[in-house]
């Protein structure tokens, strides 16, 4: 489902970033395009006063002195645009390229000048100063920093651009020939290649004012046409038929100042012309611009709003799943949780002969509009668990019942083997009280030991099964009559050496257990070591921990520590489950651990190292079991070194598994 939903929304993102990203990419271009027209004619502004002052200094240097006080103000208007021009990078480099001798020009024409009123010779080379300054303006017109793709999506902003870098190299031929002329008038005659360059730039002027009406617009055809109309542009082409005629380097009769003015009106038309182009093309890349960012804000909304939608309607679309599903999951938990454990608790708790059934199951609603609110097909799923959960609670209720069934027919199984070993054992004993003949009573007596095991036997049945064997003690026994009632139980009896016993009495309904449990461990450590090897048995009382201790000692095979945690594990716990899961070759240790938990809270079995080798199992008795000595309280005897130890491993389990209890985990 996650994939159904996300691929669609992920193309339709990718389809969406696409279209935003070319429309950002169109508003980034007509911002560029804004901004670069906006330098573009201010460096149209700064070559228009160069070119005022390239005209100025060359008439100066012709030697009309009249030319000196505008160049000054033309000077502190180049320098104030220079100073403009200085953040921009492009505009930069070519100022320090090629105005870097711009003073140095000037020093030498104000020089020259000077020289001259003082009747000095002409020292000033003008032509090579008219083309510092040629080089110069050419310079700045090449800066376009109008980048081609700025232009390439829009004709009539690439042709508003063009046009305006046409203007710009027809002034500039204006110019220079008013610059040329102006020197030549003051001259009085053309020197040297000036007339070649003045034909150059003439032709130059004629094809880019060819090439501007091919891409201008009719308004602004109208308005170069109405700059060549005036009476000074008139005049100033007049003046030209007349320097044309000095081709051949005769005199030139003309008044420099004339020439001029009218140039200079002719020039400060064409650059009114060339501003209003320039506010053409800037205003057409602001209607760019502003159409840019209605654009992108227009698919900003869109693409959100269809990302919105598609999210709402996969947001739909899941939870018409999600839901109907939710609530399987939860039917699901609480048959696991709740439902089964508390029917199969009920089979457990019926009495013995009571037959639990459950009620028939209602199928539910598998029309689209059942409970669950799903589509057919998820209400038919739920129909279909709701059938797997009723066969579960059926098995599980046969399972219960044929677990019951197992307890019970163990228990009753221990119960009548209990119940013949008991007449056995009574017809034992009548037969060893009449029989005289001493091998004959050997044999009784190997026969009544034999019964007492198989009573042993049928009782660790009903501790198996959670009944309590029907052999009470009323009277409280003494600490060694336990220890012999156990070894009493056990096949290999002779090997059992009871080492010190402390003196104690053990409740009366505590005997029992306590000597079945002890004859367990007793057969376990004659079991697990060598024929020829005794299994001790001590008892001592612990005043510090106020328990009674019994300790079996043996030395045999011993036992890995994996091994031994598990067993100390099947000791400490009495459930079914502990029964369900241990292998049948440890029932021993489930019948002592059940016994243990019998005895009551503070009784406690653990299995330890022997130090030599061998096993050592420890029994705690709490001091609630213990019953006052006959004949007051015996001096404890000291344990053997073997027992001290154990006691002391003894006391660092119990440790370990109280704090192991406070931190929450099973002991």
């Amino acid at each position: 489902m996650a994939v159904v939903i996300t691929v669609p929304i992920c193309l339709l993102l990718v389809v969406a970033g696409l279209a935003v990203y070319g429309r950002a990419e169109a508003l980034g271009d007509a911002r560029t395009t804004r901004a670069e027209v906006g330098l573009s004619l201010r460096v149209q502004a700064l070559v228009h006063q160069l070119q005022r002052e390239r005209g100025l200094t060359n008439g100066l240097l012709g030697g009309e002195s009249d030319f000196r006080t505008p160049l000054v103000a033309t000077r502190e208007r180049v320098d104030t645009a220079l100073r403009g021009m200085r953040p921009e990078r492009a505009v930069e480099d070519v100022i320090q390229r090629y105005l870097r001798r711009l003073p140095a020009i000037r020093a030498a024409a104000d020089r020259d000048n000077a020289d001259r009123d003082n009747g000095g010779p002409n020292t000033a080379d003008r032509a090579a100063t008219l083309t510092f300054y040629t080089t110069a303006v050419d310079a700045l017109n090449a800066v376009d920093p109008v980048a081609d793709t700025a232009t390439r999506t829009d004709r009539r902003l690439r042709d508003g651009l063009a046009a305006l870098r046409e203007l710009a190299a027809a002034k500039e031929s204006v110019a220079l020939e008013r610059g040329l002329v102006n020197g030549v008038f003051a001259e009085g005659a053309f020197r040297d290649r000036e007339y070649l360059t003045f034909t150059e730039v003439r032709a130059t002027r004629v094809a880019a004012l060819a090439r501007f009406r091919q891409v201008a617009t009719a308004p602004q055809r109208a308005a170069l046409k109405n700059t060549f109309a005036t009476d000074e542009a008139q005049r100033a082409t007049a003046y030209e038929n007349q320097a044309q005629r000095g081709a051949d380097g005769s005199a030139l009769r003309a008044d420099a100042g004339t020439w001029w003015d009218a140039m200079t009106v002719l020039v400060d038309d064409l650059y009114a012309v060339q501003q209003s182009v320039g506010d053409d093309v800037r205003d057409r890349a602001d209607r760019l611009r502003h159409e840019a960012e209605l654009g992108l804000a227009a698919y900003l909304v869109a693409g959100t709003l269809m990302a919105a939608l598609v999210a709402g309607l996969a947001a739909f679309a899941s939870r018409s799943l999600t839901r109907p599903l939710g609530a399987l999951a939860e039917a699901a938990h609480d048959v696991a949780r709740n439902r089964l454990p508390a029917t199969v608790a009920r089979i457990q708790r019926s009495p013995q002969d009571h037959e639990e059934f459950l009620p028939p199951a209602e199928p539910p609603d598998t029309s689209a509009a059942g409970p669950l609110g799903g589509a057919t097909e998820i209400a038919a799923v739920a129909a279909s668990l709701h059938q797997v959960e009723h066969t579960a609670l059926h098995l599980a209720a046969q399972q219960a019942g044929l677990r019951r069934n197992t307890t019970e027919s163990l228990a009753n199984l221990g119960r009548r083997n209990q119940n013949l070993v008991r007449r056995q054992l009574s017809l034992i004993t009548r037969l060893e009280q009449q029989e005289l003949d001493p091998d004959a009573l050997a044999e009784l007596f190997e026969l009544d030991h034999l019964a007492t095991r198989m009573r042993r036997n049928a009782e660790s049945l009903l501790v198996l099964a959670g009944q309590n064997p029907p052999r009470p003690t009323a009277a409280p026994a003494d600490a060694l009559e336990v220890v012999q009632s156990a070894v009493a139980e056990v096949e290999q009896y002779r090997r059992v050496l009871i080492a010190a016993v402390e003196p104690v009495r053990v409740r009366g309904h505590a005997v029992a257990d306590v000597a079945h449990l002890l004859a367990e461990l007793i057969e376990n450590g004659l079991n697990f070591s060598p024929p020829t090897e005794p299994v001790e048995v001590h008892g001592w009382y612990d005043a510090e921990d106020d328990t009674y201790c019994f300790a079996v000692i043996d030395h045999g095979i011993g036992m890995p520590e994996e091994d031994k945690e598990r067993a100390n594990a099947r000791l400490s716990h009495s459930g079914e489950e502990a029964l369900l899961s241990a292998s049948t070759r440890f029932l021993g240790h489930l019948v002592v651990g059940r016994l243990a938990h019998r005895l009551g809270e503070g009784a406690q079995v653990q299995l330890f190292d022997t130090t030599g080798g061998g096993l050592s199992a420890l029994l705690a008795l709490p001091g609630r079991l213990l019953a006052p000595a006959q004949a007051g309280p015996a001096t404890p005897q000291p344990a053997r070194p073997a027992v001290s130890s154990l006691l002391n491993g003894f006391r660092a389990g119990v440790a370990r598994a109280e704090a192991r209890s406070t931190q929450g985990v099973s002991s």
